[in-house]
């Protein structure tokens, strides 16, 4: 075994293959931007290394400083994690040149699998059923349009290299083809400087399984059951399972024995992971996609049914051990399904969010685990992937760990930062989901019901029981306590104590609240009263979530905010101290920057990021709906469009222009029979 390696990468990978190499007596080092000086993998690891300024390719993407990071801290090998270079097999190369051991498969088996048009051709010869699509390398984009007219549409825009979902297009019109194609280089070609594409029949609902497979140095090939990944939004998978509730034994075993091939075809070594296509109304009819090179984001379910740490036997395959056992001696126990935690706005579309953690809880024990690069501090910027955490639960079935997972979620606390995971925690209750009756169009089919529209009446309750926060510069923080409105009655009933709500959009609500401690009751409106459950927030989070006056707390796992109406300049403490306004519940109106709320001719970045592509000039006539700009935020690719028919009358960035939230793009004035003007946002992400 190794005595020191470097984990290239960062966040909760990093994290978690620190814990590994912690477990085995490793000596771990640590390699950070600028950005992430104070983050949670480099304080966690034995030793860390600075490799340069915040963008990825001045640091997380340099072979270079990488290399140099392991050279000074006397690295044997380099876990490449996943993201980043950990399919990059010019790094994997650089590596081995280099003296160390890359921990991962060889260069050639990287280059191979992926470059996704030679893998199916290679897959074929090994036996491995295909998905029909074209063929050969290098297709211009006239070439990848005639080869889509010929397979039939809808069809699937994929780049050959790379994987996660980026770039990937689904194309139901001939008319878009081009501009399609188009955009699905740019994603490729900025996510891993290639831009090759291919093109592939799209199976209408199908499932996407995949199979974790394990090889050594020796000639030995297991595969470890499969997962099921068909929950995706974009192409990107947000929850996964093992095992799939679609496959029966036989059916596992086939799908299992084909990814067995598909890795001796490449002469793979370490963990990797086949990837099928399967029809869900016929699971026998299953189709190799592509193969994963690397650790997948969703190896802890496979880790908690086989009890395998996939991490440990990485490093124990490349440092040269056999597997200490085969096919037969693999069994799976229980269900395990994860969930992943990505800094995402759904009432804002899935807008990338970001800030700093004010307070945090992550679930861990009892059937439950949590992976995460996150701590109390942490800043969440625009510059990195979005997933922040995963959480992970394991049950005797699968109705246990939806549960678990589901009480879970609700329980997962990010104050400061808006999150995905009360999205998923609904999801995890659809009817569709619990009986697994899954497929990849369904989150997409279903999830503006699962946004709720308005605000909760457990959340109205939770926020009437706050207590209002200290004002700040009071002395020694003291409040008379008979200046504060009780509702207090010598001798008598307590008085009901109102508190009132306005948002944006809604009718004013009325809370009251009647009692303290246990048996108070709330009533929402004019809803009969009903016991509540009790809310504590956190009071770091009360002055730090935006100035004097602004609280804000989690109730099941989403994040909310009210602004006190007193605040600032008006009585904190007195009959003023119960009016609020709710700042996070109005999806229409959040969804507008603040900017475009001044006028709707004015375009505003929907998020922090960079501009990529300027399609306009000032002066230039466009029509309503008309792509103006690309905006990039947490690797996802925005289009800013025209609200209406006009003229560019401003326009204040160019392409690399970085950009802060609700910063004015550009302005577009309306022709004089231009129809009501729209949002002026059509978000065309690839994944996150």
């Amino acid at each position: 075994m190794f005595d020191t390696v470097l984990v290239a990468n960062r966040g909760e990978i990093a994290v978690r293959v620190i814990h590994t190499l912690r477990s085995l007596g490793v000596r771990s080092v640590a390699v950070f931007s600028d950005a992430d000086a104070d983050a949670r993998h480099v304080g966690e690891a034995d030793t860390a290394v600075r490799l340069g300024p915040a963008p990825a390719a001045e640091s997380y993407l340099s072979v270079e400083r990488l290399l140099e990071a392991a050279r000074r801290s006397g690295a044997q090998a380099v876990h490449p994690g996943y993201g980043f270079l950990a399919e990059n097999a010019a790094f994997a190369r650089a590596v081995a040149d280099a003296g160390l051991v890359f921990i991962g498969p060889s260069a050639e088996a990287i280059s191979l699998m992926g470059d996704k048009i030679r893998a199916k051709e290679t897959v074929r010869a090994a036996g491995v059923p295909v998905v029909p699509g074209s063929s050969g390398s290098g297709l211009t984009d006239d070439q990848l349009a005639e080869a889509a007219r010929e397979i039939g549409m809808p069809v699937l825009l994929k780049p050959s290299a790379g994987g996660g979902g980026k770039g990937m297009r689904l194309t139901r019109v001939e008319s878009a083809l081009l501009e399609e194609i188009a955009a699905a280089r740019r994603e490729a070609r900025a996510s891993f400087g290639d831009d090759t594409l291919l093109v592939e029949r799209w199976i209408d609902r199908p499932r996407h399984i995949e199979i974790q497979v394990l090889a050594d140095g020796h000639g030995n090939v297991v595969h470890l059951g499969e997962r099921e990944c068909s929950l995706q939004r974009r192409h990107q998978k947000i929850i996964e399972e093992a095992p799939s509730v679609l496959l029966d034994e036989a059916t596992r075993a086939a799908m299992g024995e084909a990814a067995v091939q598909a890795a001796r075809s490449c002469g793979y070594r370490g963990a990797g992971t086949v990837e099928f296509i399967v029809p869900g109304g016929d699971p026998s009819a299953y189709y190799f996609m592509e193969m994963n090179t690397r650790l997948q984001v969703e190896h802890p379910v496979t880790e908690l049914i086989t009890g395998l740490d996939l991490v440990e036997w990485q490093l124990r395959v490349a440092a040269g051990e056999e597997l200490p056992f085969t096919q037969k001696d693999i069994t799976l126990t229980g269900h395990a399904i994860e969930a992943r935690i990505c800094a995402e706005d759904p009432a804002r579309g899935f807008l990338p969010s970001g800030g700093t953690i004010l307070s945090l809880h992550e679930p861990q024990g009892d059937g439950v685990r949590t992976d995460s690069g996150l701590r109390q501090g942490t800043e969440v910027s625009s510059l990195y992937d979005p997933m922040l955490s995963k959480v992970i639960a394991h049950g005797p079935d699968r109705a246990t760990a939806l549960r678990r997972l589901r009480a879970a979620l609700a329980g997962t606390v990010t104050l400061g930062v808006a999150t995905n995971a009360g999205f998923l925690r609904r999801l995890l209750a659809h009817p569709a989901v619990v009986s697994g009756d899954l497929d990849t169009g369904l989150v997409e089919r279903e999830a503006d019901g699962l946004v709720p529209d308005g605000v909760p009446d457990e959340v109205y309750e939770a926020a009437a029981l706050l207590r209002q926060p200290v004002p700040p510069g009071s002395r020694g923080g003291w409040v008379d306590p008979f200046s504060v409105p009780s509702g207090f009655r010598l001798g008598g009933e307590p008085a009901a104590t109102a508190r009132h709500f306005r948002v944006p959009g809604h009718d004013p609500v009325t809370v009251r609240v009647r009692g303290e401690g246990p048996g108070s009751t709330c009533a929402v409106g004019d809803a009969p009263a009903r016991p509540v459950r009790r809310r504590e927030v956190d009071p770091r989070a009360t002055q730090a979530a935006g100035g004097p006056g602004t609280v804000s707390f989690d109730v099941d796992g989403v994040t909310h905010t009210f602004t006190h109406a007193a605040a600032p300049g008006g009585t904190w403490l007195g009959r003023d101290a119960d009016s609020w306004h709710v700042l996070d519940h109005d999806p229409v109106e959040a969804s507008l920057s603040g900017a475009a709320r001044q006028g709707a001719d004015t375009l505003a970045a929907p998020m922090p990021g960079t501009v990529t592509v300027v399609k306009v000039a000032v002066g230039d006539e466009v029509d309503a709906g008309q792509s103006l700009l690309v905006v990039e935020a947490m690797k996802m690719e925005h289009v800013i469009s025209a609200p209406h028919a006009g003229t560019v009358t401003e326009l204040d960035v160019t392409p690399g222009t970085t950009v802060t939230m609700d910063q004015v793009l550009a302005v577009v004035s309306p022709h004089e029979e231009a129809s009501t003007p729209g949002q002026g946002l059509d978000e065309k992400g690839a994944e996150a």
